[in-house]
């Protein structure tokens, strides 16, 4: 009789009927096994080649990174930076002192925009003391006269000037408290440099001018992602740290044995330096998302690894030899790790179905992350076991009791109470769907900033100074070509920048349109331009075809707000009969596109339950056990969102991809449990009721070991300074305590309950 084919064996080996629930990927640690020290090289040539990438770590700070090519909003934002220049990446310069009129004061705020223009990293200022009016010859002069000695010409010049010019009410506080002076930077010296540079320099000079009556405070796009960009890099060394250090103790209190926990703690240090090398090398640097999935490995390899070593111990416990515990783990324990990678790594690669650069860097990083944790599990964890053994390691004591308490009681309640456990179970899931359809997203810039920002109190002084300066764009085409904008586009500007100062306050709006007073004087509209010098650039570009229309807003503005705002700009242009003109800037891009990119998610949320739940099924060749899973799974993931829901929280972009993860990484716990009650019955020769029972005593407590360590894992990332990562390490732990309970009680009380129809499952090999 003829061999089959490679081809029908490897067919057979994947999708066959005799292939494992792994499909086949436990074969790396079965060929680690074979060959051990042909794999022990590659461990460890990889782990040097990982190795030498950690002096390349760093974390980009670009909250564009995070938005790119999303969608159309994105597109627009890039138009228009392109186009005029934008006031994104511009930093303010809060300026406060009671002695404002005092003419020693203002001629030290003179000095001080003077020195920021000088700056090698500043390419211009604007501000009080920069800004030059049309003079009565046609030449320009200093806005704000030189030589004043008296406060009562300060004050009236001040007064003055917050009356009469456009830009410089957004500048100078109505009460003369302080002045706000805005810095454009040197871009050629910020990209070779780098931003934090930047900021140290302002700051050194600043310092220098910081007294009893002068306090200068800094804030602006460059600053906030400055501040957001340490937090980041200091929660990635606090979670790895923690995470490390929590792990160890829970593994130490599960197994009640020291060199255990090492054992177990062993596998996540060598994970997570495979996984950074692997993501730089790939990437170049994390971003504020991709940095996020070190520590979702991290507690990943805990919960894998200790999966592992339990089962390892209790066959040794049973009186098999350690070496062939070791084999026997991996052939038993490996299919089920390979099938939870796949959920995992389905969650991850599920995101890439949405557009963003940031969401399909996250989704690489972690698909990647997920192989890499993986390969590390059947190769590293292997080798170090058997290592140990030959090392003289003792058989350690029985798992503490404490792990295994809610065991008992959750076998109590589906022997007893299975019936209504499970119908209450069901209703709740279906109950929980309406919350699920009513959670709307939400986008809330100050949710990306670090906790106790001084650059966010410092926006939130000027906003209440100056009623904010955070601008909104409106670019509006026009028809004559002329370089100072000809009549005919003048009135066109003109409307626009009545409809925008319309919905934003009077006096909260510059372009063309805005001079009215110079011109009113007898200024032409060349003077005018020859004033304002450089930012002309921001109301009209060279070919005089379109004009910029900006807007100033508060800092702090809720989506709804925002959203509401643009809409009625566009319908009062619309209904104006200008034809073409756009409204945009960075936070109506990141608000739009966050909005976007969430639904999208809550899609891609959706694709991965319904994908992993087909994949279960499909894995262990029966519709049955994807039925026994989708309640314990869907619960907590529903649940979840009801907390969002009820919160008032919403759904914003890192709860998304919290969501999905932890889906991806609750089902684990599912697989293992049904792959242990599928061995039971076709290997072991157990009853379905004695296969649950036996499958509850023997790996219970490591569900609720591994979940511990999930748990106090992502519990390190709620004291995250940054919000939107704590509430991703919130959602987290809510979703994966909700998991326990469905694997612990309602996973059992349904199989017992529902006997007759999940006794019949297929006969797949386990």
């Amino acid at each position: 009789m003829s061999k089959p084919s490679w081809g029908a064996r490897i067919w057979n080996w994947a999708f066959g009927h005799d292939r494992s629930i792994g499909f086949g990927l436990e074969t790396i640690g079965l060929t680690t096994l074979k060959h051990p020290r042909v794999v022990a090289t590659l461990v460890v040539v990889f782990s040097i080649f990982c190795a030498t990438q950690l002096p390349r770590t760093s974390v980009d700070g670009d909250l564009l990174r995070v938005y790119a090519h999303s969608g159309p909003e994105y597109d627009a934002y890039a138009h228009l930076s392109e186009t005029f220049g934008t006031f994104e990446n511009d930093i303010y310069l809060m300026v406060k002192s009671a002695k404002m009129t005092d003419p020693t004061v203002l001629e030290t705020l003179r000095t001080l925009a003077l020195d920021l223009s000088n700056s090698p990293y500043v390419s211009g200022t604007m501000s009080a003391f920069s800004l030059r009016v049309p003079g009565p010859d046609g030449t320009t002069m200093p806005a704000v006269p030189e030589g004043l000695t008296n406060p009562d010409d300060v004050r009236n010049a001040l007064l003055a000037l917050h009356a009469d010019d456009p830009m410089m009410r957004n500048l100078i506080n109505p009460d003369l408290s302080g002045v706000v002076i805005i810095v454009f930077p040197n871009q050629d010296m910020v990209k070779a440099n780098g931003t934090k540079a930047m900021i140290k320099d302002l700051r050194a000079l600043v310092a220098d001018y910081q007294s009893p009556d002068i306090a200068v405070e800094l804030t602006g796009p460059p600053i906030w992602t400055s501040e957001m960009l340490s937090a980041a890099v200091g929660d990635q060394v606090k979670f790895t740290l923690y995470g490390f250090g929590l792990g160890a103790l829970i593994a130490l209190f599960s197994l009640r044995s020291f060199w255990g926990a090492i054992l177990v703690a062993a596998t996540p240090f060598v994970a997570v330096l495979w996984v950074m090398g692997s993501i730089i090398f790939a990437f170049g640097s994390f971003s504020f998302l991709t940095i996020i999935v070190t520590t979702i490995i991290l507690v990943i390899a805990f919960a894998e690894s200790l999966f592992f070593i339990f089962n390892w111990l209790a066959y040794w416990r049973e009186g098999m030899d350690p070496y062939r515990a070791v084999d026997e783990t991996v052939r038993v324990v490996g299919p089920a790790s390979g099938l939870t990678m796949l959920t995992t790594l389905v969650s991850f690669a599920s995101l890439a179905l949405t557009a963003g650069q940031g969401i399909q860097e996250f989704a690489l990083a972690g698909t990647l992350a997920s192989l890499t944790n993986f390969v590390c599990l059947m190769t590293f964890l292997p080798l170090v076991l058997k290592l140990a053994v030959r090392l003289g390691l003792k058989l350690p004591k029985t798992p503490s009791l404490a792990i295994k308490a809610p065991i008992p009681v959750a076998w109590a309640l589906a022997t007893r109470f299975g019936r209504p456990v499970a119908v209450l179970a069901i209703i709740a899931t279906i109950l929980l769907f309406v919350p699920y359809f009513l959670i709307k997203p939400q986008f809330s810039f100050e949710d990306f900033m670090a906790k106790d920002s001084s650059a966010l109190a410092a926006a939130q002084s000027i906003d209440a100074g100056v009623g904010g300066v955070a601008p909104l764009y409106v670019s509006v085409p026009l028809e004559e070509g002329i370089a100072d904008v000809g009549d005919k586009d003048f009135e066109r500007v003109k409307i626009v920048h009545q409809i925008v100062e319309k919905h934003l306050g009077q006096n909260k709006v510059i372009s063309a349109a805005a001079f009215t007073h110079y011109a009113e004087s007898g200024f032409s509209r060349e003077q005018i331009f020859r004033a304002v010098g450089d930012l002309k650039a921001r109301f009209v570009t060279p070919d005089g075809m379109k004009a910029l229309v900006t807007g100033f807003m508060p800092t702090i503005i809720s989506s709804e707000e925002l959203i509401a705002l643009k809409r009625a700009i566009d319908a009062d242009i619309q209904a104006a009969g200008i034809a073409g003109a756009e409204v945009g800037g960075f936070r109506v891009m990141t608000t739009y596109a966050t909005d976007n990119i969430v639904r999208g998610l809550q899609l891609d949320l959706t694709v991965s339950v319904l994908v992993n739940l087909f994949l279960i099924a499909f894995a262990f060749r029966s519709f049955r056990v994807a039925a026994a899973t989708a309640i314990p799974n869907l619960f907590p993931i529903l649940g979840t969102e009801a907390y969002l829901w009820a919160s008032g929280s919403g759904l914003q972009m890192t709860t998304v991809l919290s969501l999905t993860i932890a889906f991806g990484i609750a089902v684990d716990d599912t697989t293992h449990f049904l792959s242990h009650y599928l061995h039971a019955r076709r290997e072991e020769g157990f009853s379905h009721t004695d296969a649950i029972k036996h499958t509850m005593d023997r790996i219970g407590g490591a569900i609720v070991a591994a979940t511990l360590i999930l748990c106090s894992g992502t519990a390190i990332v709620m004291t995250s300074d940054l919000p939107q990562v704590a509430l991703f390490g919130t959602l987290f732990v809510i979703t994966l305590g909700l998991a326990l309970i469905g694997d612990v009680f309602i996973l059992p009380a349904l199989l017992v309950a529902g006997g007759r129809f999940f006794h019949p499952l297929g006969g797949v090999k386990t």
